[in-house]
């Protein structure tokens, strides 16, 4: 005898800001949980992996950006990153009987035209988080931030151009950048002030000098760039403690450990030429 089929997907996401959204793909609201599931047909999810071994599952999903569930804004603010997601099978004539079926991240959210995609990772990816310090020779600060302290308000490490031509949207030339050595602003970040792209910022991949400054971005702007778009950059750090010295006079404050022992001397054996009395090895 045919049997309709009862069960619905009910996803409940929940962002890093505290904010609670439902969906399903079921043809009416699902009430479950404590939270109304709204039908969502323009959200769309791929096959959700998992495994018995400690491999983070990961699945996608993608759809239409929706005034009532993904607002543009809060995507381009960057909400949604990191946002807990539980994906639930449900029975939408009694709804009180459900199962989980996974859990997990969106480990990345981006836009894609007139739409958003989405990628998840299962919560087993917490794992692979690290935890603690990294000892390693390189600064693990980012420049300008509380544990670096570099002031890059000072006129040598900040300044202002315009764009004078632009070539695609990640590469352009600009005036006003003249006293600036080359490679001075590259790992820096610009900030727009005027144009389209106003109050966004990106972060600085090449920086050329010349009586006109060339800079290419490490990611396209959103909007295309424009003659007369002013900008505000800072200096960028390759986070060496040599240049945290001669750059920033900064050493004090370095957060790596640039005297740490390469794998030469962890793996250097007694000397063969000389008495081995505890003194110098090889």
């Amino acid at each position: 005898m045919y049997k309709r089929q009862t069960l619905c997907a009910c996803w409940r996401i929940e962002r890093r800001d505290g904010e609670v959204f439902g969906a399903t793909d079921h043809d009416r609201p699902v009430s479950f949980g404590g939270v109304e599931h709204e039908p969502v047909f323009a959200l769309a999810g791929a096959a959700l992996e998992t495994g018995a071994g400690l491999a983070p599952g990961r699945a996608a999903a993608a759809g239409a950006l929706d005034a009532a569930f993904i607002r543009e804004s809060d995507l381009e603010g960057g909400l949604w990153d990191g946002a807990r997601v539980d994906v639930w099978r449900v029975d939408w004539r009694a709804p009180e009987h459900g199962v989980r079926v996974w859990s997990g991240r969106l480990s990345e959210v981006g836009r894609s035209g007139a739409g958003f995609v989405a990628e998840l990772v299962s919560l087993k990816a917490d794992l692979e988080r690290t935890v603690g310090r990294v000892y390693a020779r390189r600064c693990d600060a980012d420049i300008g931030d509380a544990r670096c302290g570099a002031d890059l308000a000072g006129p040598a490490f900040r300044g202002e151009g315009v764009v004078v031509e632009a070539s695609g949207g990640k590469v352009f030339r600009a005036s006003g950048l003249t006293a600036f050595a080359d490679g001075w602003f590259a790992g820096g970040r610009v900030t727009w002030s005027t144009g389209a792209n106003a109050g966004a910022g990106g972060r600085v991949a090449v920086h050329g000098a010349g009586e006109v400054a060339q800079i290419e971005l490490a990611g396209a702007v959103r909007f295309p760039m424009a003659v007369g778009d002013a900008f505000v950059v800072t200096a960028g750090c390759d986070k060496g403690f040599a240049t945290c010295g001669t750059k920033f006079a900064n050493r004090d404050n370095f957060r790596g450990f640039p005297h740490l022992p390469g794998m030469d001397a962890v793996l250097a054996g007694p000397a063969s030429d000389r008495a081995n009395d505890g003194g110098r090895r090889a």
